[in-house]
């Protein structure tokens, strides 16, 4: 594995799809904490399967992310503006 990738590129490749995949170094979102993109260290149908082997090879700093056919949108961090007293 170790090839660097987004969140959305991940979700398109066949064998990431409807998988948990393990990102090291990740990028992340600053509006919502969420990541964006990593290095892929491993990835497995069963996230228990997936957790236990990055427990035992110490990446226990690891992001864990579904891909899904259709990854889901991070949301649009908005400023509201205060309204107007008249």
């Amino acid at each position: 594995m170790g090839s660097r990738v987004t969140y959305r590129q991940a979700c398109r490749l066949a064998s990431y799809q409807g998988r948990w995949v393990a990102l090291d170094h990740c990028r992340y979102d600053q509006a919502t904490a969420s990541p964006v993109e990593g290095e892929v260290v491993d990835a497995d149908d069963d996230l228990a399967e997936l957790c236990a082997r990055m427990r035992a090879s110490d990446r226990s700093h690891c992001a864990i992310v579904y891909c899904s056919a259709e990854p889901v949108e991070a949301p649009v961090s908005r400023r509201v503006e205060p309204r107007a007293s008249h």
